[in-house]
């Protein structure tokens, strides 16, 4: 019997998945392939190599790529943003006029890990590149036959309306389309887009969530807004909130999961579900503090310190365990045991210096059969004891280009 509209799906078969540092190496090699990966079990970090061809410049704090979305049909979205002259851009179109200011190039990749190819996508218009990296994401088509879509949403605060700008693989371009903007005119602090039940889902951890599907014929944005306690004034904690929050795909259920503090309130975690995709309100499922966690025998066993962590993310089959950053650890807890169940060190590539770690450095990617076929495919050459810090070549951006290159496009 199918699940009616008020009660969530069946979760999907579990699959294998990873962490993935969103952060991949470059090879020095040419003759490499153009993307390859070492996938070690949580809580370790898997990695992502690519080519010079995909990134043909020196990564530097500046200008590095860096993985947007790991989708399951094994599909990576990927942005290199290089350096490039300055330059004067005119953007003039319909309700939109605009001159600005590049000294870079944006490219933005999908990349296959199944066949291990890259394609670089063109720009939605000519010297009018993708606005916000944090508002573009990558769907498989529910329907199969490797298709699959690349959206931005532009929204333009102060309408009514929106761009959303879908490249399609099998059309080979952008193709714009308007769409009514559900929202008032708040500007945005959007920090992820992920992919689920066939539909993209853009989270603003201040606010809520817009979704809409991009192989629609006529695709309507929908809002689901966060539990009313947990919406937060506009620009409050501005690029740090996935420090504190989280949205994500577990069980097969949208998750919120939260940290935030403030002013006295006891430091916790709570775990919020979205019972399904056409869900309005979120329900509480799990919500634990940090004191009873810090004082159970699994933490202290640790040895970290009782100091609140970074979220990261969520378990992407278990609802219950949620995983955070603490020192160089990376540790997941059973939220309502209050158990510490996996802990080790973390690697990334290039660990923050001047930026502190957020979840925006992992993402939880379940990984297609296509990938995990061969246990060839799982390598132990990430080393527990290898040193945190970087070569010269892989070092890692004092700020990220979700906060520090952002273009909002404002009407009226």
């Amino acid at each position: 019997m199918a699940p009616t509209a008020d009660e969530p799906a069946p979760p999907p078969p579990t699959s294998p998945w990873v962490i993935l540092g969103s952060i991949p190496r470059v090879a020095q090699d040419e003759a490499t392939a153009d993307l390859s990966l070492a996938l070690v079990a949580p809580p370790r970090v898997s990695r992502l190599t690519v080519s010079p061809r995909v990134f043909p410049a020196r990564p530097t704090p500046r200008n590095f790529p860096f993985v947007l979305a790991a989708d399951a049909s094994g599909l990576l979205l990927l942005s290199a943003i290089l350096p490039a002259p300055l330059t004067r851009i005119h953007i003039d179109r319909p309700g939109h006029r605009e001159v600005y200011w590049r000294d870079t190039d944006p490219r933005y990749l999908v990349l296959d890990a199944a066949t291990g190819a890259a394609l670089r996508l063109p720009d939605p218009e000519p010297q009018d590149p993708i606005l916000h990296q944090a508002l573009v994401g990558v769907l498989a088509c529910p329907g199969g036959g490797g298709r699959y879509a690349v959206a931005e949403l532009v929204p333009l605060i102060g309408s009514d309306t929106a761009h959303l700008r879908c490249f399609y693989s099998d059309v080979g371009e952008w193709v714009d389309r308007r769409v009514r903007y559900p929202l008032p005119p708040r500007p945005l602090a959007p920090l992820r887009t992920l992919a689920h039940h066939g539909r993209l889902w853009w989270a603003d951890y201040s606010w809520g969530v817009i979704t809409a599907d991009p192989f629609a014929d006529d695709p309507v944005l929908g809002f689901v807004c966060l539990p009313r306690a947990c919406v937060l004034e506009c620009r409050e904690a501005w690029g740090v909130l996935d420090e504190f929050r989280y949205v994500g795909v577990s069980a097969g259920s949208l998750r919120f999961v939260d940290t935030y503090r403030r002013g006295r309130a006891p430091n916790k975690v709570a775990v919020w579900t979205l019972p399904h995709v056409y869900a309005t309100e979120w329900k509480l499922e799990h919500e634990a503090a940090f004191a009873d966690i810090w004082a159970d025998d699994t933490y202290k066993a640790t040895g970290l310190p009782k100091e609140p962590p970074v979220l990261a993310l969520i378990h992407p089959h278990n609802p219950a365990v949620v995983y955070f950053f603490l020192e160089d650890h990376l540790f997941a807890v059973d939220v309502p045991a209050c158990k510490v169940v996996e802990c080790d060190r973390y690697h990334l590539v290039a660990p923050p210096r001047d930026y502190g770690i957020a979840n925006r450095f992992v993402r939880a990617w379940e990984l297609p059969r296509s990938v995990t076929s061969g246990l060839g495919n799982w390598s132990t050459d990430i080393s527990s004891a290898e040193p945190t810090e970087a070569p010269p070549s892989q070092i890692m951006p004092g700020d990220y280009h979700l906060v520090g290159n952002t273009r909002q496009t404002f009407i009226g």
